[in-house]
């Protein structure tokens, strides 16, 4: 089957191995002439950042890069990368990598034109109306994970660094202008990464899928989400070179992301506070609470979790669904509990508060109270 294809949905996205020799067109088609690529430390020296450099310099886009990005990005990173942007005399990112790179970079490009704080655009209301959205700066997108599915948000998660809180920055320009999705900047990542990612974007896919607000175009495409994931993940985790299986997660990652549009829930709401105090990885805690999650929501999503399980072909319904996903987590090494994480002697109470004041309780199927939250956190650990 040829994979490679171009799609207009969400966002221009061009699909396919090799594409990323694409990048300095994909630059011209979204204004962009001097950008700044933005990644994290980890990826600044791989000869697949360094190979991209190299073709954007070649273009004469000249090679910029920013790296100060931290595993779970916060203020801090991006008043460091507004400046890189400002004084570089830049008028576009190139964001690069796995949810962190992609976040940071998309927030310096909205950043870099605003005279408000950045907290001033934090997702709440209509907030998001403060910004001048003619000063946002194009953004092309180039994934390096299959999991966060940020190349077609339109949002950023950063950590508040004084606060430990993890804050979702919104607006609709968040959007890249283009994005190459190459699953052969997948090839070769560490098997606990290529599961974490995976994992996270099945878990957009699982709580879209059970979100209680209406939005059919994101049910189906959750659900179909959820089957690329089921098919190829074992895969991908088994074979690095797989790189089939690596494209149709590619695809899952991108699914995920545009189906949680619907909504999130208890997973994310969860993990969102544990990773600004514990620096866990995202797709990893997500994974880990899954579990309890299906559990606590049971009552609203049994017949739901149903048809999912008869779909993905199952069986066993709601309990045929949870004991999948027991042993997927089992497959791919995941703990079996946030102790188990490395989580140890956790402020219960701090994580509680955490997670009932972030956005994504108001999309699961269940109302999340202090004490139930509380309990359902117990579980985790």
């Amino acid at each position: 089957m040829n994979l490679n294809t171009n799609w207009s949905y969400p966002t221009n996205i061009r699909f396919g191995a090799g594409r990323i020799k694409e990048i300095a067109d994909a630059c011209t088609a979204a204004g962009i002439k001097k950008p700044l690529l933005i990644t994290d430390r980890g990826l600044a020296g791989m000869d697949i950042t360094q190979n991209t450099l190299d073709l954007l310099d070649a273009a004469g886009l000249g090679r910029a890069i920013f790296a100060d990005v931290d595993p779970n990005p916060n203020e801090k990173n991006a008043e460091a990368g507004v400046r890189a942007f400002v004084e570089g005399g830049h008028d576009g990112v190139v964001a690069f990598g796995g949810g962190s790179g992609l976040d940071l970079g998309k927030l310096v490009a909205f950043l870099a034109g605003q005279t408000r704080p950045i907290w001033d655009f934090e997702d709440i209301g209509d907030w998001w109306t403060r910004a001048d959205a003619d000063a946002i700066a194009p953004i092309v997108a180039v994934p390096t994970t299959a999991g966060t599915g940020s190349e077609v948000g339109r949002a950023s998660v950063i950590t508040n660094s004084e606060t430990e809180e993890k804050k979702i920055i919104f607006h609709p320009k968040f959007l890249p202008s283009v994005v190459i999705c190459d699953p052969e900047l997948t090839v070769g990542m560490p098997p606990f990464i290529t599961a974490g990612t995976g994992l996270d974007a099945f878990a957009h896919c699982v709580e879209a899928y059970c979100s209680p607000h209406y939005h059919p175009m994101s049910q189906g495409i959750a659900l179909e989400g959820m089957r690329l994931v089921k098919d190829y993940l074992p895969r991908a985790y088994a074979d690095a070179n797989d790189i089939e299986a690596r494209a149709h997660m590619m695809s899952a990652a991108l699914m995920g992301s545009t189906a949680f549009q619907k909504g999130l829930g208890a997973i994310h709401a969860l993990s969102h506070p544990i990773g600004a105090m514990y620096h866990t990885h995202h797709g990893t805690t997500n994974a880990v609470c899954m579990p309890s999650v299906l559990q606590f929501n049971r009552p609203a999503i049994a017949d739901r979790m149903a048809m999912a399980a008869n779909y993905l072909g199952i069986g066993g319904e709601f309990d045929g669904f949870c004991a999948y996903v027991d042993t997927l987590n089992a497959s791919l090494k995941i703990p079996k509990s946030l102790g188990e994480l490395g989580i140890e002697n956790p402020d219960v109470e701090r994580i509680v508060a955490g997670a009932l004041a972030d956005p994504s309780t108001g999309g699961n199927p269940i109302e999340m109270t202090q004490s139930n939250t509380r309990e359902l956190l117990f579980a985790c650990l």
